[in-house]
């Protein structure tokens, strides 16, 4: 199923231009419904981490955990929320804080010694929502892992062979949502037994919008 640039482009300003305009900005979502996969394999259980060429209109909001220097860096480096050792403790049983965080926070950034941690205490929440966090050095470049990460989305397939996510805003150049689609469409080729063909078909859409097929 080749899907180039012209057909993504018509596709996207179909998906722009049937969309009802609304009081906010839509995102524009790919879906990929999948076939011939055996959901008990590895490509059955895809969850990628995709950085797009370009930026959604709402960047990720970063949260990390760190200690010491990596914390005081992430701070410089605007992180949203910088959670410490002993805030992190502070965290253990109360768990309306702790979903208040793992809701309001799509990406999480851990100092790899404090991963077991994390993991005792946010993963029950973090890791049904496929947030767990990336784990880090302390010596890691966490200014630009947090630049990088802002620009990411997270695909993942459930219990279905669909995979659904954001590939943009209306307020995007049909270009830039067209190039963030390939962008997609190249991971999910990589990690197919049959690459393309496994897709039986696919859709773009706005958030209140109905589906419009991508048509080769």
């Amino acid at each position: 199923m080749p899907l180039d640039q012209k057909t993504l482009l018509a596709t996207v300003k179909e998906a722009k231009e049937k969309s009802e305009k609304r009081k906010f900005t839509q995102s524009i979502e790919l879906i990929l419904n999948l076939k011939e996969i055996d959901m008990k394999s590895p490509e059955g259980r895809i969850h990628e981490v995709i950085e797009l060429p370009y930026s959604l209109e709402k960047s990720n909001k970063i949260c990390v955990i760190a200690s010491g220097e990596l914390a005081l860096k992430a701070r410089r480096a605007n992180a949203d929320l910088v959670l410490e050792r002993a805030e992190l403790e502070g965290l253990a049983g109360k768990k309306r804080e702790f979903r208040k965080i793992a809701n309001d926070y799509d990406v999480f950034i851990a100092e790899a010694p404090l991963m077991p941690l994390v993991g005792r205490i946010l993963g029950p929440v973090l890791g049904p929502r496929g947030k767990m966090p990336v784990p880090v050095p302390p010596t890691a470049d966490i200014g630009s892992l947090i630049e990088k990460n802002r620009k990411t989305i997270v695909l993942r397939m459930r219990n279905q062979p669909i995979l659904q996510c954001r590939v943009g805003t209306e307020s995007m150049k049909d270009e830039e949502v067209a190039e963030n689609i390939q962008a997609v469409l190249r991971v999910i080729e990589g990690r197919l037994k049959k690459g393309m063909k496994n897709i039986r078909c696919a859709h773009l859409k706005t958030s209140m919008g109905a589906p419009i097929k991508i048509k080769p």
